[in-house]
C-alpha cells in the first residue's frame, strides 16, 4: 500500500520529486529517467508509470538550467525505443500463450483485449499514436509482437513514434514549462496529460468495441 501511495504521489507531483532527486543525487537523475521510461514502455505489467507528464517536467527542468536538454532527449529516446523493442520481443515470444491467460493482478486481460482491438483496427500506425496514450502505450508494442508484425516495420514505427513523443513533449516543456501561467497551473497540466489521452484511448476502445461484429 505504501508503494502504491508513493507511486500516485510521484505521478501527480513528478516535478517536486525530480527536483528533489536532482538536488540530492545530481547526474544520477538521468539514470532514473532512463529506467522509468524503459520500464514503462518495456514491461507490459508496468503501464501506470508516468510518461507524458515526466517528459514535460524534464523539459521544464532543462529550460530552468537544472538538466541538459540534449542529454535528456538522447537518453529518453534510447529508453523509449529500447523499451518498445523489448516489449515487442516479449509479445512475439509469449504470443501463442497469452490468450490463455486469465484476469490476474499481474495481467489485465480486459485492457489487453482493448489494445488488441485498437491495434487490429488501425494497423501499424497504432505504434506511433499509442506513444501519446497512457496504458495503450505499454500494450501496443506487446500486441504487435503477439500479432507477429514484421520487426523491421515495427522498428520503423517505433523510432518515428519515439522521436515525436520524446522530442515533442520534452521541447514543449522546455519552451513553456517555466512560464508563470504554466508553473501556477502545473498540477492541472499534469492531470490533463494523464486524463485527456486516457479518455481518448478509452473512447477509441469503446468505439472499436461497438463497431465490432457480434459473434
Amino acid at each position: 500500500m505504501e508503494l502504491v501511495t508513493f507511486l500516485i504521489d510521484f505521478i501527480l507531483h513528478v516535478d517536486q520529486h525530480l527536483a528533489a532527486f536532482v538536488q540530492q543525487y545530481g547526474a544520477w537523475v538521468y539514470a532514473l529517467l532512463f529506467a522509468i521510461v524503459f520500464v514503462e514502455t518495456g514491461l507490459v505489467v508496468m503501464p501506470f508509470l508516468p510518461g507524458d507528464s515526466l517528459l514535460f517536467v524534464v523539459g521544464a527542468m532543462c529550460g530552468a538550467g537544472h538538466m541538459d536538454l540534449s542529454l535528456s532527449i538522447g537518453l529518453l529516446l534510447a529508453a523509449a525505443i529500447a523499451g518498445d523493442q523489448l516489449n515487442y520481443s516479449i509479445g512475439r515470444y509469449f504470443g501463442p500463450k497469452v490468450f490463455r491467460w486469465e484476469q490476474s493482478r499481474f495481467f489485465n486481460k480486459a485492457a489487453f483485449n482493448q489494445a488488441h482491438a485498437f491495434y487490429e483496427r488501425h494497423g501499424g500506425i497504432t505504434i506511433i499514436l499509442a506513444r501519446f496514450m497512457p496504458f495503450i502505450r505499454t500494450f501496443a508494442p506487446f500486441v504487435a509482437g503477439v500479432a507477429e508484425m514484421n520487426r523491421a516495420r515495427f522498428t520503423l514505427y517505433n523510432v518515428i513514434g519515439a522521436v515525436l513523443w520524446v522530442v515533442g513533449i520534452t521541447v514543449a516543456g522546455y519552451l513553456f514549462g517555466n512560464l508563470p501561467l504554466v508553473q501556477d497551473n502545473l498540477s492541472k497540466i499534469i492531470w490533463g496529460l494523464i486524463l485527456i489521452p486516457g479518455l481518448i484511448a478509452i473512447f477509441g476502445a469503446w468505439k472499436t468495441r461497438r463497431s465490432a461484429p457480434v459473434a
